[in-house]
């Protein structure tokens, strides 16, 4: 009967589970490409000409959308009447189907109501949710348009866009952590990795990175707003000329608004130093702007610097990366030295340098993979090659960011090691830091002592002796009122005046009853008169004197008896 019961809902819900996170792939799928068909379509209706049918609209949504995960379309409606390649892809345009799985995934493997079966499973079925509504929408941009679809370009990059994000997902969902590394790596590997203070190195050395390639991107995005603040006129001029009515103004503008990350980055290329391209005959660094650009009307290409040889506001795009390197710097010294002046908790200098060294390979690496996903080509034969070169720009990076985050690491590290004197400047031996550092330890423990009233307690057990003159010598003075009710001291065991005691208190236990039992725990043994044993009793006999000392007995004791006076 037990096995043949029906399952449990809890059983249900898990073989169920797969199909959910089939379902939430799909769905993620369909709200990237839903939004973005809601607003191609708003956009086709408030044009007051358009160009083409509700069909074509569609198909330039999908196409878009694919775009976004990093495929190459094809342009087929081409002046000349020979299909050009569009491959640059909107950075901005592509956050948003990779937050879209991102997120599908963690929700997948965070969901209480409904567990996942494993973790594996959940990442193929959302995988595979996902990429069945992609593969929907090939097949149907395939079928006529304006765009399509170079068929090589979905398995690379975009399948491997989609699969990163959805592990991505993974890893945010198991809390993001640093994991072993595999069974086939060297035994100095893992035993590295056990130490504590290794993962912490490559936590600051991943941290480091992401921070110096930040700045990268938010430099390069002011060297942009600068840019076009000064060429605001050629910008604006660039605006009017794509389209004189509100619907064409609309699209142009959030076409620009969708590749002001592709700006930025190839602004970062610009300060760093190989620059980018602008079609095949023409580059354009901080030294010159050579060769003859192709350049169409946009208005963020007019912020491209003038042709000809470079000048000093050129020249000072080098500060980008400078200030990256020092990013890298600060945040490795922020964990190798975390405490001012403490010697004892900061990272060695080959620590500190080797940490550094990782967040400088770290950067160039994010500068390459952002170079390569920001360019593109725009079509055959001027415009094949568009945007920074990729391994260039990694390698600029990586460069830029050792010879100035090392150093910087190192001496932001003296720095934060060095103490300063009373006037607050100059530096102190070692010895003399440790001096001032161990008496002042200890005046805060006597403050401390004598906050507590330490200095001024008499009643704590003395196994010392007091003098005349108040050093230790003589037995501390005590007060009448103490000594009055101060038990004496024990006789030695063995001893006859022990066994007289003993037996004394068996006779006061059982004739006193009440006083007794009411006498608190400092009277729990009274010695009284002495007394000699009677012929039944034993010299040997130890009663039991568990006396209660709680606090109700010494609240209620009677006047007269042992125990604390009343008064007290």
């Amino acid at each position: 009967m037990t096995e043949r019961s029906p399952s449990s809902p809890a059983e249900s819900t898990r073989s169920t589970a797969p199909l959910f996170a089939l379902l939430r792939g799909a769905i993620a799928a369909g709200l990237g490409l839903g939004s973005l068909t809601v607003l191609v379509l708003v956009l086709w209706i408030c044009s007051p000409d358009p160009d083409s049918s509700p069909g074509g609209a569609l198909h330039t949504a999908a196409g878009l959308w694919l775009l976004a995960h990093g495929a190459e379309l094809i342009r087929t409606d081409t002046l000349s009447g020979v299909p050009a390649p569009v491959g640059l892809v909107p950075l901005l345009l592509a956050v948003v189907p990779v937050w879209l799985v991102h997120r599908a995934v963690r929700d997948a493997l965070a969901d209480e109501e409904r567990p996942a079966s494993s973790t594996t499973v959940t990442f193929l079925m959302v995988v595979g949710g996902y990429l069945l509504v992609g593969a929907a929408v090939v097949v149907y941009a395939r079928g006529g348009g304006a765009l399509s679809v170079r068929p090589m370009s979905l398995l690379l990059p975009s399948a491997v866009v989609v699969m990163g994000a959805a592990a991505a997902g993974v890893w945010t969902a198991a809390g993001r952590p640093v994991g072993p590394p595999p069974s086939w790596a060297p035994v100095r590997l893992h035993e590295a990795l056990a130490r504590d203070r290794f993962g912490e190195r490559v936590r600051t050395a991943c941290r480091s990175a992401a921070a110096g390639t930040a700045v990268l991107l938010g430099g390069g995005a002011l060297l942009v707003a600068v840019a076009l603040v000064r060429h605001a006129e050629s910008a604006q001029q660039s605006f009017a000329r794509l389209s004189d009515d509100g619907a064409g103004q609309v699209s142009v503008l959030l076409l620009a608004l969708v590749l002001v990350p592709n700006a930025a980055v190839w602004a970062a290329a610009y300060g760093l130093g190989p620059g980018f391209a602008l079609g095949t005959a023409s580059t354009v660094t901080p030294l010159a702007f050579s060769g003859s650009p192709a350049l169409p009307a946009f208005p963020l290409l007019a912020a491209v610097p003038a042709e000809g040889p470079g000048t000093a506001p050129n020249w000072a795009a080098g500060a980008v990366p400078v200030a990256a390197g020092v990013t890298i710097a600060w945040f490795t010294v922020r964990r190798a030295v975390p405490v001012r002046a403490a010697r004892e908790e900061a990272w060695s200098q080959r620590e500190t340098a080797l940490t550094a060294a990782l967040g400088a390979v770290g950067c160039g690496v994010g500068a390459a993979v952002l170079a390569a996903a920001s360019g593109g080509p725009l079509g055959t034969r001027a415009l094949a090659e568009f945007g920074p070169v990729w391994w260039l720009t990694g390698a600029a990076a990586l460069a830029w960011a050792m010879l100035v985050g090392v150093p910087g690491a190192l001496l932001l590290r003296t720095w934060r090691l060095r103490e300063p004197d009373e006037n607050g400047n100059g530096e102190q031996p070692a010895r003399e830091q440790k001096e001032q550092r161990e008496q002042k330890e200890q005046r805060e423990r006597q403050d401390r002592r004598e906050e507590d009233g330490e200095g001024r307690r008499w009643w704590w057990p003395w196994h010392g002796h007091w003098g005349d003159d108040g050093t230790a010598g003589a037995e501390p003075p005590v007060p009448d009122a103490v000594s009055a009710t101060a038990p004496a001291p024990a006789p030695e065991p063995g001893s006859e005046p022990e066994r007289k005691a003993r037996s004394n208190a068996g006779v006061g236990a059982g004739g006193t009853g009440g006083a007794a039992m009411s006498a608190p725990a400092s009277s729990a043994r009274v010695p009284g008169p002495a007394v000699a044993p009677g012929p039944d009793e034993d010299d040997g006999f130890e009663p039991y004197d568990f006396l209660p000392t709680d606090p109700w007995h010494e609240r209620t004791a009677r006047p007269g008896e042992a125990g604390p006076s009343g008064d007290r």
